[in-house]
């Protein structure tokens, strides 16, 4: 499953609970962009549209670059909300979640699965400023111990 887009600062800035796998609704040649490496999950995120009056799940902000080789698109928008694919029965669990415990929705990598794009995203509640604190800290005594037990 080799990775296309992954978003660095999800488990930074949110505690993930669950995670999810959804398909994207997705033009030929955004797939093809995104296969190429085009594609750039920075500052993303899941948002609950009603449409008919069914609850859909979006991914807003998500930017798939024009592909080189599709010629001129003069109307392309590259940061278009895009539809996730998930049972209803998914969707309403998930804006349960939401609602009721005050959960955010963000993704984390899109990836292929034979010859399909999916999104891995997640159920997360936000970090505090001192929690992120506290991963530095991890973080760094970490990085102190390894560099410690290579040279001994």
């Amino acid at each position: 499953m080799p990775q296309l887009a992954i978003n660095k600062r999800a488990k930074f800035d949110y505690e993930i609970q669950e995670k999810y796998e959804a398909g994207l609704v997705l033009f030929g040649h955004e797939v093809k962009a995104a296969r190429a490496g085009q594609i750039s999950l920075k500052g993303s995120y899941i948002s609950v549209r009603t449409k008919n009056g069914r609850p859909e799940l979006y991914l807003i902000n998500c930017q798939i670059s024009p592909y080189k080789n599709a010629g001129l698109m003069l109307h392309y928008d590259q940061y278009r909300e895009r539809k996730l694919l998930l049972k209803k029965k998914e969707i309403n669990y998930l804006l349960g979640k939401k609602l009721a415990e005050g959960l955010t929705l963000i993704p984390l990598k899109i990836y292929t699965n034979h010859s399909f794009l999916k999104l891995e995203f997640a159920v997360a509640k936000g970090k505090k400023k001192y929690d992120k604190r506290e991963t530095i800290k991890k973080r760094d005594v970490e990085r102190r111990l390894r560099t410690l037990t290579k040279r001994g």
